[in-house]
């Protein structure tokens, strides 16, 4: 018989007779997880939307941190996920820091880092490093746009950039050093999602003027708040989520028309007041970032227009496949 193991623990192939095992996953009653780490049904995520995807990162998180034997500290994406920080994408393996890189054969699903940091946190029962740690080792490693959506999302819980500074200084490696600067240079806490700092970010690489986020505006309907905002030239832009136009996207009673109806109000009664009608964006325009950026520029000044020049610094975005 398999152990009585509760539903939000990992069961280990290696603490569990190998036949009742294999006779349990045959008929559903577990299910993998990585080799050698299985959960039962109710504790495995649904394979959908990027919010399962994050879960299942999570539960992978569980099941090595149940099967590691020497000491570590999860670190960089995985750290990100469970500090609750938004990713631009979702990394498929397991990052961690050791102690030593591990001898004999590597599992492909972990990434290992060397060097466990003195102090670090415990986030749901795992060994997690800080915050700011966490923060720098995604500016170190990851692309741009990417870290700085973790960094964005870390803003607003708090980060203390004064402390990945001087993280940072003390980086002996090169690598990713000017990447990493750039990221805290960048980094704006006002955005509220990775789509805002997607839509920022392609406005900073087509060289425009660093914006204003949340920008609040007073209307007769009440004050409502702008995505991104260049008041000085009169353009606004909203990233629109299309999630809230369907019904049940927030409860069996959310009506998506009701939404869509109110957002049409809300767009009016700001176009009324600034005098201008939000630019929007959905996810669907990620198959398309120049186009993006070209939108963006066309309602700028020609003085602005004419001014405006690439930022080397900053990659072209790749058109993405399919909206998230």
């Amino acid at each position: 018989m398999l152990a009585d193991v509760p539903s939000n623990r990992i069961v280990l192939a290696r603490t569990e007779e190998p036949q009742a095992l294999r006779q349990a996953v045959a008929q559903g009653q577990l299910v993998r997880v990585r080799r050698g780490a299985y959960v039962h049904p109710e504790t495995a995520p649904a394979r959908g939307d990027s919010a399962e995807t994050r879960a299942r990162a999570l539960v992978r998180a569980h099941a090595v941190h149940r099967q590691m034997r020497a000491p570590h500290v999860f670190s960089h994406e995985t750290a990100a996920l469970l500090w609750g920080l938004r990713t631009w994408t979702v990394a498929e393996v397991t990052h961690l820091r050791q102690r030593s890189r591990a001898g004999g054969e590597r599992a492909r699903d972990v990434a290992r880092h060397v060097g466990v940091p003195e102090r670090h946190m415990v986030i749901d029962g795992l060994p997690v490093t800080s915050l700011e740690q966490t923060v720098l080792d995604c500016a170190l490693t990851l692309p741009v746009l990417d870290g700085l959506v973790v960094t964005d999302a870390a803003l607003g819980q708090g980060l203390r950039v004064e402390v990945v500074r001087d993280l940072l200084a003390a980086v002996r490696k090169p690598n990713g050093r000017a990447r990493a600067a750039m990221v805290l240079t960048l980094a704006d806490g006002g955005a509220e999602s990775a789509w805002e700092t997607w839509l920022r970010y392609i406005a900073l690489w087509r060289g425009l003027p660093r914006p204003t986020l949340q920008l609040p505006v007073p209307t007769r309907l009440g004050r409502f708040r702008v995505d991104v905002a260049w008041t000085e030239h009169r353009v606004l832009a909203e990233f629109d989520g299309q999630v809230k136009y369907a019904d049940g996207a927030f409860g069996p009673d959310y009506s998506g028309r009701r939404a869509l109806v109110e957002e049409k109000r809300r767009e009016d009664a700001i176009a009324e007041a600034f005098g201008v009608r939000p630019l929007r964006f959905m996810a669907t325009d990620a198959r398309d970032p120049e186009s993006v950026a070209q939108r963006l520029l066309a309602k700028f000044p020609p003085v602005v227009r004419a001014s405006a020049r690439i930022d080397r610094r900053l990659p072209r975005l790749a058109p993405w496949p399919s909206s998230r």
